[in-house]
């Protein structure tokens, strides 16, 4: 398996949240999604492909194999849990939801976990899973 940097991240948890929003997924997708240009998805869709993170049917479809609904759930899991944190201690949702995404790839798993715990406690009725 290949190493999966940040970036790689961010192009996983993409196809999830297209994925849940529209169900099918072109690169073309992805590029207004994240703002970045088709050839810099296609390189990276080259990358996940051949790192076993995604299928591309012959219709274009961008799929995620186990591995990468895997990785882009956790991502995806640690974006919407650190902005719920950011937006409870007073932060904007916007800024909140731009910083989640820089922290949701460096914050250890334990202190995630903590975080989680934390959470759940001082809001019982949220759902963080």
């Amino acid at each position: 398996m290949a190493k999966l940097y940040k970036s790689g991240e961010d192009y996983l948890e993409t196809i999830l949240i297209l994925h849940l929003r529209e169900n099918f997924v072109r690169a073309v997708d992805i590029a207004h999604e994240m703002d970045v240009s088709k050839p810099s998805v296609s390189r990276a869709m080259g990358i996940l492909r051949d790192g076993g993170f995604i299928l591309i049917g012959d219709d274009g479809n961008i799929t995620l194999t186990e591995t990468g609904s895997e990785v882009a759930e956790r991502i995806y899991e640690r974006h919407l849990v650190l902005t719920q944190w950011l937006v409870d201690l007073g932060v904007s949702p916007k800024i909140a939801a731009e910083d989640a995404c820089k922290l949701e790839h460096d914050i250890s798993a334990e202190s995630f976990t903590c975080l989680k715990a934390h959470l759940r406690k001082e809001h019982p009725n949220i759902h963080l899973d």
